[in-house]
């Protein structure tokens, strides 16, 4: 389950990334970070729905992640 404020950052993350490079865009979950972590709970809670919960590969279509997202 992801907190709303995570959810709310991967979807606009995705539709930025989507309306910029187009359905095929690929991204990690780092993509909703900057380099320069600040909020390592935030950046846990998105690694373990990422890679333990739903055993995503590194790089997916961020199409696939906003449909996950928002369902």
């Amino acid at each position: 389950m992801l907190s709303q404020s995570l959810k709310d950052k991967m979807i606009a993350v995705c539709e930025a990334k989507i309306a910029l490079k187009g359905p095929n865009v690929g991204l990690s979950f780092y993509a909703f970070f900057a380099n320069k972590n600040e909020t390592p709970e935030l950046l846990m809670e998105a690694a373990t729905w990422w890679i333990m919960t739903h055993k995503l590969d590194h790089f997916e279509k961020a199409v696939k992640i906003l449909a996950m997202v928002k369902d």
